[in-house]
């Protein structure tokens, strides 16, 4: 099995990411990550799916959600031509004899401290999964007491674009008879 990252734009209406997933589920597929929020346009969504299938599963499932009315494009994001982040908090214990250690780990991986109390610390980590994997081993020997994860988010780099605008047919002048 290999992952995949899938681009997805569909119009912003009730139901739509029930159906997708469904479609996911129904093929006994595990959604490894999802993403869903407005983009430039405001009655389109983008959802960013991370799934671990083969190639011909996978293709399978692609045709049939390009078939829903709601779905506009899919592309699937290749790793060296896109960018990927994700956003954790995480409540690490914090003692008067660690808190230092604690503190200059968060400056290493130049995560941000989002709250702080006499037992804890709260910090806000941003980066591709690789980093945050490599910051969560790291703060695992202090006590990680709670986490929360979103979803991984990914857009495309350089000129090339995904976006309903350049899926919209371009007006080409008629030259006037005159």
């Amino acid at each position: 099995m290999s992952r995949h990252t899938l681009s997805v734009l569909v119009e912003d209406k009730p139901g739509v990411l029930a159906r997708i997933a469904g479609l996911f589920s129904r093929r006994g597929f595990n959604i490894e990550s999802l993403a869903v929020g407005p983009t430039e346009s405001a009655d389109v969504s983008r959802m960013t799916i991370v799934v671990n299938v083969e190639e011909s599963p996978l293709e399978q499932v692609t045709k049939q959600l390009n078939k829903l009315v709601e779905v506009i494009k899919i592309v699937e994001l290749d790793p060296e031509s896109s960018v990927t982040r994700q956003i954790v908090l995480v409540k690490v214990s914090a003692t008067a004899d660690n808190r230092g250690q604690v503190l200059d780990t968060v400056q290493l991986f130049r995560a941000k401290v989002i709250d702080v109390a006499a037992d804890a610390i709260t910090v806000q980590v941003t980066g591709n999964a690789g980093k945050i994997a490599d910051f969560l081993r790291i703060m695992e020997p202090f006590g990680i007491r709670e986490l929360v994860q979103s979803g991984m988010v990914a857009i495309g780099r350089g000129p090339r674009s995904i976006s309903e605008r350049s899926l919209r047919p371009v007006p080409i002048p008629i030259p006037s008879a005159g």
